[in-house]
């Protein structure tokens, strides 16, 4: 038997009862804007910083890069300020994602949101009104810590509430969002390009206030979930009433007695961010920091930074490239919708491998299409422009349904309530650490490997597909409260968690007094 086949549910784990009322959608929809936000900020800085208007104001050493035919078509964005301007944001919210998780654990779900969204109105006003680079850059350091918070916090916040045989679905409504977020980035990039007075990038960044804004007044009427509500007080009678209202059932006893079992074991765990360094909870701390490292490495943020710049690179004008971006999103976007309807029938495992495999083939046609047909300067053929498009579309679709919701998903679910928070928080610090390092360097990158940086993300997706295979259980329709028992079945982990316990016991009867 494989290492992955011991990766199935629990044998006789507990089904709750419950079904998708509406007080469980509506909180759901509030609470995924962030999930807009998050992708919104993504695409709207690759559009603006394809556009010339805005390039002549805030770089224009970048721009005279664009009109001089003697630079290579691979180095025209290379610009360390210009990185910095889109990398910035990610590093604010590797730094705020580490204040959120103490905050999540101690003042709520809830609290986390409602001070993202106030970073975020306070950062698109920055952005629509600056005049200069430092009101740039503070814009997306503000923008930096509202991601930080409400990544940190959402995805526990879908999966604490979700009933089990829906959460697959309920959490990827994030990833859809955040795909729907892009979109509208891109299709506002392409209209207001069109702006002749050369202000329409103003437009693009401020507008994420609006969004911000729904979430940080529906935020104020979201009620908290079950799991921290029994985590800080204990009270199992609003717990229950709040069960009942969002299972639409009132057969919630099994589920309320397996939250107050983990919130008991919880109270145990003072400091969660230095238990999930302990053996025991090993399985655990190498998915949260594996799964968004692999995230990261499979080439996604270069479609959702610089789609709009590398299709002008290959060849395609302005108002081309911008919609060549609302395309590929478009794509990526039907994607999210297939992994919601698959997720919790073909499980978390499957759909990763397969979407890996989609990845792995994309990457690599693309790299060869360029080493062939893509020279340093002159234009590549139309009909090889719009292959690579097409070839991107399959790439963003793969990402749509396996890494790009299951990221935030599988990490959520294996954690149990003790250390959820720091796992989370995990999770989010090397999503946006690697996400900062990806953006600061693909520029440099590419200009000097130029097509072999396709082959590199495609060895990356290899190796992460393997990581799966080998190591990453399935969780589908399993209670979160019930994901501990699988590290003892596994191939692999059934070995260090017994380890564990073995030394426990040792200990145990090292500290008997001797008769």
């Amino acid at each position: 038997m494989a290492i992955g086949d011991a990766a199935a549910p629990a044998a006789g784990g507990v089904e709750y009862g419950g079904r998708i009322t509406p007080f469980l959608l509506l909180s759901c929809i509030v609470a995924c804007c962030g999930g807009f936000l998050f992708g919104y900020d993504l695409g709207i800085s690759g559009g603006v910083t394809s556009m010339n208007s805005f390039l002549k104001r805030f770089f224009p050493e970048v721009y005279r890069q664009k009109q001089d035919s003697k630079v290579s078509h691979y180095c025209q964005f290379n610009s360390e300020l210009l990185t910095l301007f889109t990398s910035s944001l990610y590093i604010a919210g590797l730094v705020a994602t580490l204040v959120a998780s103490s905050i999540t654990r101690r003042y709520g779900r809830r609290a986390s949101i409602l001070i993202g969204g106030t970073f975020f109105i306070t950062g698109s006003v920055f952005g629509g009104a600056a005049v200069n680079i430092p009101m740039l850059l503070f814009n997306r350091i503000l923008l930096g810590i509202g991601l930080g918070f409400t990544n940190q916090s959402i995805p526990l916040y879908l999966s604490e509430i979700a009933p089990p045989q829906y959460r697959g679905a309920i959490n990827n409504g994030f990833e859809l969002c955040l795909s729907l977020g892009i979109l509208c980035a891109n299709i506002l990039n392409y209209f207001v390009v069109k702006i002749k007075a050369g202000w329409g990038w103003r437009i693009s960044l401020s507008m994420a206030a609006l969004p911000a804004a729904i979430l940080t007044m529906g935020a104020i009427f979201l009620p908290e979930t079950p799991s921290f509500i029994i985590q800080r007080d204990g009270n199992t009678d609003k717990v229950r009433i709040l069960l009942q209202k969002l299972r639409g059932t009132d057969s919630v006893q099994e589920e309320l007695n397996d939250l107050v079992s983990a919130s008991n074991l919880s109270r145990t765990t003072r400091y969660p961010f230095r238990n999930i360094f302990k053996r025991k909870y090993r399985p655990q701390f190498v998915i949260t920091l594996l799964i968004p490292f692999f995230n990261q490495v499979t080439g996604i943020n270069v479609i959702n930074f610089y789609a709009p710049v590398m299709f002008r690179t290959v060849g395609l004008k302005e108002n081309a490239s911008l919609l060549s971006s609302v395309v590929t999103r478009l794509c990526a976007t039907f994607a999210n919708i297939v992994a919601m309807m698959l997720v919790d029938r073909s499980g978390r495992r499957k759909l990763l491998l397969v979407g890996s495999i989609q990845m792995i083939l994309s990457q690599f046609t693309v790299g060869a299409i360029l080493a062939e047909k893509f020279k340093d300067h002159g234009e590549m053929e139309k009909d090889y422009a719009y292959l690579v498009l097409i070839i991107m579309c399959v790439f963003v679709a793969g990402y749509g349904w396996s890494w790009g919701p299951l990221t935030f998903l599988v990490p959520a679910e294996v954690c149990p309530l003790e250390i959820r928070s720091a796992g989370q928080s995990i999770v989010v610090a090397v999503t946006f650490l690697m996400t900062f390092v990806i953006s600061q360097t693909f520029l440099v990158v590419l200009c000097h490997i130029k097509s072999a940086t396709f082959f590199v993300f495609g060895v990356w997706i290899g190796l992460m597909a393997i990581f799966v295979y080998l190591f990453l259980p399935e969780t589908k329709n399993l209670p979160m409260e019930q994901v501990k028992h699988l590290w003892r079945r596994h191939c692999f982990w059934k070995n260090i968690v017994s380890e564990e316990q073995e030394e426990k016991k040792q200990a145990g009867t090292t500290a008997l007094p001797s008769s």
